[in-house]
């Protein structure tokens, strides 16, 4: 391998030219406004789960309820924390995180399904963890080198997601192990 060298000038100077870019420097390599469309269609996706967690969360009754409801409140959180680093890097790459409740639906990657009991419930949220694992998957790929920061934010709320669907598949194989797929 051969040594790291820059030219530690000009990267001195781009920077000084650069100052109201922010994090977006001359070496961003991604189609800035094409991966802001995709996040914003993440944070859509993000939001209708923490909004569909927090229903189940509501509405679960029954007597295996109690730490299925704790379950979709954790799930809730983390997702809405999901939603806010999501739109920390929309911000980051200066753009507009896309809040506007019209259209939120349309722009998600998954589905509201709000599911009538308990089990439907939690195979509605499978459902949606199992879209984004595959869409968040393809975003990653499709990212590759050319946004190493938006690749890493996404490759970790994947990660966080796949830990959903597992839990979730636990829970329908625990509480209706004859409707497991």
């Amino acid at each position: 391998m051969k040594p790291f060298v820059s030219d530690m000038k000009k990267i001195r100077d781009r920077a000084r030219s650069h100052l109201s870019e922010g994090a977006v420097t001359p070496g961003y390599q991604g189609d800035r406004e094409q991966v802001i469309k995709v996040l914003n269609e993440v944070l859509a996706t993000e939001i209708v789960c923490v909004l569909r967690y927090k229903r189940h969360y509501f509405m679960a009754e029954g007597m295996n309820s109690d730490s299925i409801k704790e379950e979709f409140l954790q799930h809730a959180t983390e997702e809405q924390a999901h939603a806010d680093a999501i739109a920390t890097r929309i911000v980051q790459l200066n753009g507009s995180p896309n809040f506007d409740p019209a259209g939120l639906a349309t722009r998600s990657h998954s589905e509201y399904v709000e599911g009538n009991d308990l089990v439907s419930m939690i195979e509605e949220d499978l459902v949606a963890e199992q879209i984004a694992i595959e869409t968040y998957s393809e975003i990653v790929r499709w990212l590759g080198d050319a946004d190493p920061t938006t690749r890493r934010v996404i490759e970790e709320i994947l990660a966080k997601e796949e830990e959903h669907a597992e839990e979730l598949s636990s829970l329908v194989a625990k509480i209706a192990p004859a409707r497991k797929a």
